[in-house]
């Protein structure tokens, strides 16, 4: 006697229900005639061309995975929406969470794998919303993907961003491109849900402001990055870009600044002066690079500085004691340095 097992799914919770054996996982019915020969045979000999009715499975597929979602069992609603993608293939629930939890598991050398996975279903996603859902169920579902789409945003945006600072401040600057590639797939991944959705429902007012949602967060992730890149200024003229997208949609939108001060050197004097990119902060860059790395005693100082100047400026830069023991030598270092013809005018680092 073999056990009762789902030839279906595989499942042996099948119980008796109004006569018939029901599997408990997936909703498959099977008479007791069938169900005998299950036990003795292990398999149910068909003849003929048989027509397999699945709506009740896929029903219940559909049930259980949404169940694990509510509960977040991440390992549950994989399973079972990878298992209703083999049965409905159009299914833009069961395309989107397979990815969506996948990405769920990656690991921190993974982000930028996760992330990219992410930015490249949301097109196709749209598409099957757009074939498949009804225009009432429309607005529900799109919010329900942009809830989910910022949320693992934010989710892998934080990750990398904590794994970055805490990494050693001497080692650092190794994993500065991992860093800004990890991030700025966050920022694509808001960009390219505002403009897929613009472009799948153009006229929809309602639909719309999920778009200037989507790119104020992209812009939002895009800022915390910038001051980390070589090219800070193309990097702001597309934040700008978005910026005036927003605007056409909301013109009332006021947007703060973009910051591009680097990220880079001078952590004492950026944290007094408020930028890296101001005229006292040139001058002693200019010094930094033209007279401090051309002497060995000098190159040796700068490796010092390096090392020690983040870690004080991360625990005191914020505070006015720590800006006022500093502000006045270095006021008076710009000024002798200065009167001694080292320019004040804005500058490019040399190294």
């Amino acid at each position: 006697m073999k056990p009762l097992t789902c030839e279906m799914c595989g499942s042996t919770n099948l119980l008796k229900q109004d006569g018939v054996f029901v599997c408990q996982s997936c909703g498959t019915k099977y008479s007791v005639e069938e169900a005998k020969k299950m036990m003795v045979e292990g398999t149910i000999a068909v003849e003929g061309t048989v027509k397999i009715d699945t709506s009740s499975e896929l029903k219940n597929l559909y049930e259980i995975a949404r169940r694990a979602k509510d509960m977040e069992n991440a390992e549950n609603a994989e399973k079972y929406y990878d298992m209703i993608l083999v049965k409905d293939p159009t299914s833009w629930e069961a395309n989107f969470y397979v990815v969506y939890y996948r990405a769920m598991k990656c690991k921190i050398a993974e982000i930028w794998s996760a992330g990219n996975s992410l930015v490249n279903s949301i097109p196709s996603i749209f598409e099957l919303v757009d074939k498949n859902v009804s225009e009432e169920e429309r607005i529900p579902v799109l919010n329900e993907l942009y809830g989910r789409y910022l949320g693992i945003a934010a989710m892998l945006n934080s990750a990398a961003t904590s794994h970055y600072n805490d990494i050693d401040a001497q080692i650092r600057d190794q994993y500065t491109q991992e860093y800004i590639n990890n991030v700025a797939e966050t920022a694509t991944m808001m960009y390219a849900f505002g403009d897929c959705i613009t472009t799948c429902w153009p006229n929809d007012p309602q639909i719309n402001e999920l778009a200037v949602a989507a790119w104020e967060q992209g812009t939002e992730f895009h800022r915390e990055y910038v001051k980390y890149l070589a090219d800070r200024e193309s990097n702001k003229n597309l934040i700008m870009e978005y910026i005036g997208k927003i605007q056409k949609i909301k013109p009332d939108y006021q947007a703060r600044e973009v910051d591009t001060s680097s990220a880079g050197g001078c952590y004492v004097a950026t944290a007094v002066y408020g930028s890296y990119d101001c005229p006292e902060v040139w001058t002693l860059r200019r010094f930094r690079d033209y007279t401090l790395a051309e002497t060995g005693y000098g190159r040796a100082f700068i490796r010092t500085y390096y090392a020690i100047s983040p870690t004080l400026v991360k625990w005191f830069g914020r505070t006015e004691w720590f800006k006022r023991m500093w502000q006045a030598p270095l006021d008076k270092l710009v000024a002798h340095l200065q009167n001694n013809g080292v320019e004040s005018t804005p500058y490019n680092d040399r190294f």
